[in-house]
Parts: structure tokens; C-alpha cells; sequence
């Protein structure tokens, strides 16, 4: 829906931030009140009447690390299946994606990053760390020589923001479970995260038709190839509907973690250029400004009942309230339904993002007593006279109830004393499993 309201979201400093999370309560002077405000619109924008996510900018020495990682999600996903092997095993990096599908709308290249390792990475700022960016600065774009190190760095600084939310939100929720959960998981996911444009699933296709394929039909191969690829405009996220949901790059979903963090996307303008009789696709890609100016994140904010399209400052830091963290303050954090839309009529934009997936340990148990009904078996009611409201209010109605439809309400995956592990699957069954509602889609 490219003519989505925008929600420009909430930003804190970095700074600010840190000075938050450390102080028990916030410290006496005059900055007491800008702390007690600072901590209020967290809880707002993270709380049950607000959007479920927020943003945190000006961290040191993100920007040149997000930059040299984000550039190489693009080279990693259309490297030959040989080089993309041993470049992931050198570097400790795997996928949950199956690589080998020239279909494939996104590449994800994934590594369990470890909380010890990242507090003893955070605690010995700053010399550490400037120390690893001097040795990071020297490589040129594009090479992989550097590649887990950018990983590790980039993922604990996002895991400390992570962890500085949730030591802020414990305060005001009482108690220190979200932050304590983090921490006995000792394990965050990283994952690097290209989102193919259609020039790439005309050079993956051709990369896998080019064995055994003669130069007379190759030709006819990109043809079909283009028009294939053409499709993915109306059809981008694979799914065979009507309209609303049919141009994504991910579907409708909520993450059952605790917090998602994740940088601002780069956008790649690509090009992909082969003569009739070559046997070769050359590809090149170019940094560019998002196409309408916003991060092409939607999210469904259901105090309002519609679906907003985030706008965040470049180089901030997006983090997302997931299903756990919802669960375990009783509802005073709001999960965050979302998608990821594709650009409408730009068949060479790629995006690329870089993720961290906080969540509690795999044993942890979840209870629901006490936890809103509304939350746990959510329904939205049509608008009522719906004749009598303009028409944007009718499409915002008939987007909900299509959205209602692709996600599993979390009374269908959750059940009293479940643990995390438990909960997973069965939301990823429920999701994705062969009668899940988004296997076919």
C-alpha cells in the first residue's frame, strides 16, 4: 500500500539511552524530569496504545558498520552456491532460507550471537572497540575478509540496546523478568537479510538454466526469465491473491521474541546487463535513497485500526516489541503486527537490513493469567454504517479483516504454562506448517 499513512517514529539518543538504563531511578536535578519523560515515551510508543516500536539514533560507529555489512548481503545472495558455502562456513555465518530456490524473494544469513561475548565486547569500550573499527575501516567494500567481525560487532551493539530497553521497561513494569530472560536465553540471532529485487531473480534464474543450456536458447531463456520476474510486482511475496496482500517481500506477522532490533534498510538501485550470446550475467548495484522516502516497514497499530508505513532518521535503529515481551508484562507491551512491502513498478530496488532476535531461553514458561483477553484472542469488529464512511475508512476495514486472516491468533498458539520452545513451534506450525495459514502463500 504505497499510499499508507506514514508513522514517523518515535527517537531517542543513543546517549540518553544509556544515561536511562544505568540510573536505578532517575537522578536528581534538573534532568529528572527530561528522564521520567524520556522513560514515559518509551512505555507509550512500546505500550498497548501505541505502535509497538520506536527508534534509537546517533550510535557510535554503527554508521560505517551498517554500511560495509548491509553491502554485502546483495553479493552474498547471488555469489555461486560453491563460494556462498565456503565463504558461510569460513565465516560461521548459516541460513534459515533455502538458498538454493532461484525463487526466493529474500536471502536471510544468520549466527547465534552470545551474550558473554558481547558484554565483555561492551565493557571494554571504548579502546576495544575503536580498535576494531580501524582494522574494519581498512577494508575495501565489498570484500568478505571482514565479514563475522562486522557481524559480532554490529549484533552486540544492537543486543546492549536491546538489553537497555528491557532494563528500562522492567522498572516501570516492575520487576527485572524481561531483562533476566534476555540474558539466561545467552544467545541473540543475528540474521543479514537481502530482499531481492526482480534483476536478481533474473540473474539467479539464469545462474541455475546456465548448465546444461545451449547459446541458441538462451535468449528465449531470459525472455521468460524477464517475464517471470515481471510478475513479481503483482505476486511479489509468491501469494496468489486479489490485491491487498500481493505485493510484499514478507508477509503479515508478528516475532514471538522479546525485542527485534534491526538498522535502518539500505536500498540497492541494480543493474543487470547480458548480450544474446553470452554465457555470462553481469550484475552491479549502487546505494540509493528509499523510493518514497520511507523504510517500506508497515505495521499494523491496532489502536487506530489501520495499517501505518514507518518513516525512521537514516542510520537509527529500529526495535520492535514481540510476542514474549507482550506476554510477559501482562500486556503492558504491545506486540507489533507487521510486513515488509515491496516497491510498486521498480523492478531493480533491492533492500537489505541487518537483524538481532532477542528472546528468553528456550525453557522459559509462559502463564497467561492475568494477561488481557483482548490481547490473547483479538478481534476486530467492522466498521459500523459502513456506507455512511468514506471510502479510505472502508479499504482500511477490509485491509484488517484480510490481515485477520493470515495471522494466527495467539489464543490458537498459546496455551498456560507453555514454554518458549513449545510456543515457537507451534507458532511456526501454525504460520507455516502444510496447514498453516500462510504454507501455500
Amino acid at each position: 500500500m504505497e499510499g499508507s499513512e506514514i508513522l514517523q517514529l518515535y527517537e531517542i539518543q543513543y546517549s540518553d539511552l544509556m544515561l536511562l538504563s544505568s540510573s536505578p531511578s532517575p537522578p536528581p536535578s534538573s534532568s529528572s524530569s527530561c528522564s521520567h519523560y524520556l522513560e514515559k515515551m518509551i512505555m507509550e510508543n512500546f505500550g498497548p496504545t501505541g505502535p509497538g516500536l520506536l527508534a534509537v539514533t546517533n550510535v557510535p560507529d554503527a554508521s560505517l558498520l551498517r554500511r560495509k555489512l548491509l553491502l554485502l548481503a546483495r553479493k552474498l545472495a547471488l555469489l555461486s552456491p560453491e563460494d556462498r558455502k565456503r565463504i558461510l562456513r569460513d565465516h560461521n555465518l548459516g541460513s534459515d532460507v533455502p538458498l538454493k530456490n532461484p525463487d526466493r524473494n529474500v536471502s536471510s544469513f544468520a549466527m547465534q550471537l552470545k551474550y558473554d561475548q558481547g558484554l565483555e565486547s561492551i565493557e571494554s569500550k571504548p579502546s576495544r572497540v575503536n580498535e576494531n573499527m580501524d582494522k574494519i575501516s581498512d577494508f575495501e567494500d565489498g570484500g568478505f575478509d571482514n565479514l563475522e567481525r562486522m557481524f559480532k560487532a554490529l549484533g552486540f551493539c544492537m543486543m546492549e540496546i536491546g538489553l537497555c530497553l528491557a532494563r528500562i521497561c522492567d522498572r516501570d513494569i516492575g520487576g527485572n523478568e524481561l531483562e533476566q530472560s534476555l540474558l539466561e536465553s545467552c544467545a541473540a540471532k543475528g540474521r543479514l537479510i537481502h530482499y531481492h529485487s526482480v534483476v536478481d531473480s533474473i540473474v539467479l534464474r539464469e545462474a541455475g538454466q546456465r548448465k546444461g543450456s545451449s547459446k541458441s536458447n538462451n535468449h528465449a531463456k531470459r525472455k521468460e526469465n524477464l517475464s517471470k520476474s515481471t510478475n513479481l510486482e503483482t505476486n511479489g511475496n509468491g501469494v496468489r491473491s486479489c490485491g491487498i496482500h500481493s505485493n510484499l517481500w514478507q508477509q503479515w506477522h508478528y516475532d514471538y521474541g522479546i525485542f527485534t532490533v534491526l538498522t535502518d534498510p539500505m536500498f540497492l538501485l541494480s543493474s543487470h546487463q547480458a548480450t544474446e550470446n553470452s554465457e555470462v550475467s553481469n550484475s552491479s548495484d549502487q546505494e540509493c535513497v528509499s523510493p518514497s522516502g520511507h523504510s517500506y516497514l508497515q505495521v499494523f497499530h491496532p489502536n487506530k485500526n489501520k495499517v501505518l508505513m514507518v518513516k525512521s532518521s537514516p542510520e537509527s535503529f529500529i526495535v520492535q516489541v514481540g510476542e514474549s515481551a507482550d506476554i510477559l508484562s501482562k500486556g503492558k507491551l504491545r506486540s507489533t503486527l507487521h510486513c515488509v512491502q515491496r516497491p510498486a513498478r521498480l523492478e531493480n530496488i533491492s533492500r537489505e537490513t541487518f537483524v538481532v532476535f532477542l528472546q528468553p531461553a528456550w525453557s522459559k514458561s509462559f502463564s497467561i493469567s492475568d494477561y488481557p483477553m483482548e490481547h490473547y484472542n483479538p478481534h476486530v469488529q467492522p466498521l459500523e454504517h459502513a456506507e455512511e464512511n468514506n471510502f479510505s475508512d472502508q479499504g482500511q476495514n477490509a485491509l484488517t479483516l484480510e490481515i485477520q486472516k493470515l495471522v494466527p491468533p495467539l489464543s490458537a498458539r498459546l496455551k498456560d504454562g507453555m514454554t518458549f520452545a513449545e510456543f515457537s513451534r507451534e507458532t511456526t506450525k501454525q504460520y507455516y506448517g502444510g496447514s498453516g495459514l500462510q504454507s501455500n502463500k
